[in-house]
């Protein structure tokens, strides 16, 4: 077993970044934590440092002003780190990619190992994509 199988191991912890959107995505992602879903079944716990998360759950189109907050939010992650882009604002802009203010998708600023399509995602959706991230482990 290697570092990085050994750091994964146990239950993954969330941490969410919402960047400048629509607040859809943030919805359906607290509604993972509902009892409809419950997420914490699967070991999954929204924490909230991001010195405490092994993923990061990353929404919302990202805007000059969100780089910089996210590159400090990754970069106080403790590593390995898995990331995770959520929604089509966050894979690819979305509807503000055409916007001034706009930097960037998620994986232009800083490395996605997962992808969650969806304008919204439903939930089914965002659990399925990080139980397939934690298969890839």
């Amino acid at each position: 077993m290697g570092f990085k199988d050994f750091c994964f191991k146990k239950s993954l912890w969330l941490f969410h970044y919402g960047g400048a959107s629509c607040n859809n995505c943030d919805i359906e992602i607290l509604d993972c934590l509902t009892p409809r879903y419950d997420v914490e079944r699967f070991g999954m716990k929204l924490v909230g440092s991001p010195r405490h998360a092994d993923v990061l759950l990353v929404n919302g189109s990202i805007n000059k002003r969100d780089k910089d907050r996210l590159l400090e939010v990754y970069d106080q992650m403790a590593k390995p780190v898995k990331v995770v882009a959520v929604g089509a604002c966050g894979c690819t802009g979305g509807i503000f990619a055409e916007g001034i203010p706009f930097a960037g998708p998620v994986d232009k600023i800083i490395p996605v190992d997962a992808y969650i399509p969806g304008c919204p995602p439903k939930p089914e959706a965002i659990i399925a994509g990080i139980v397939k991230l934690i298969e890839t482990i």
